[in-house]
């Protein structure tokens, strides 16, 4: 079976090959401008969102300020680039779709039939981008939350690199599977019965979109990473009981 690593690197290989790079293009571009836009608003505001927040500390916690500071810089570092990370494929998801349905058509002939027209399934596509940010949502507002609990926030930075992962497996992973027919919920389940492959390719995949230029070229790569994850790891399982 092949590792989270090793579909990463292959994944992107495949992507710049002729015949697929035309469909990395206006994803790749669509990332080009976000990322530019997440790193002006990361510049120009993060020294008075610290600020503030910094503020809201307790004065007797004040003593631990060398240790919060830092704990609230990463969280709301790894925060904003996951924000980044849903938005940006909130509007590639049908390019991402597509891509990963020439991937797996290049991997081994197979062809997927699909009779809804282009707008049919672009349509299709957002309304799964929204039933992801349906279950990402509340979760991100649990984590915003515990962040202001004394004690329980020094927790904060472990629990978002941990939901960032499963957020991430579930974001690219949910590509192929959707092209399958994979329901939202199977495909979940899909994911925990794999949980060890599913976080370390999250995993790498959000440490990857944390590498500026690098995660531009890297994230069309995931997608093709997932269709190599997708056959070697979840294909084969049971559909769950109803």
């Amino acid at each position: 079976m092949i590792d989270a690593v090793s579909a990463l690197v292959r994944g992107t290989r495949m992507v710049y090959t002729p015949g697929l790079r035309r469909f990395v293009f206006v994803p790749l571009a669509i990332n080009l401008v976000l990322y530019s836009a997440t790193l002006w608003l990361l510049f120009s505001q993060f020294e008075g969102w610290i600020d503030y927040w910094m503020l809201k500390v307790p004065s007797w916690l004040e003593w631990l300020s060398w240790l919060i500071w830092p704990v609230l810089v990463l969280s709301l570092l790894l925060a904003v680039f996951f924000t980044f990370s849903l938005v940006t494929n909130l509007i590639a998801a049908p390019f991402y779709g597509i891509l990963a349905e020439k991937v797996e058509h290049r991997l081994d002939g197979t062809l997927i039939e699909d009779e809804r027209g282009l707008v049919k399934i672009g349509i299709d596509s957002l309304g799964r981008e929204m039933a992801k940010l349906g279950y990402f949502i509340p979760r991100m507002i649990a984590l915003f939350i515990l962040g202001f609990i004394p004690g329980l926030n020094l927790l904060s930075p472990l629990l978002w690199g941990l939901f960032s992962a499963w957020s991430m497996a579930i974001q690219y992973l949910d590509y192929p599977m959707d092209n399958h027919q994979v329901s939202f919920g199977d495909m979940k389940q899909r994911l925990k019965a794999r949980w060890w492959p599913s976080l370390t390719f999250g995993g790498a995949v959000f440490v990857l979109t944390l590498v500026p230029l690098a995660n531009l070229l890297f994230i069309p790569g995931a997608v093709a990473g997932a269709v190599l994850m997708w056959q070697s790891h979840y294909r084969q399982l049971p559909a769950p009981r109803r």
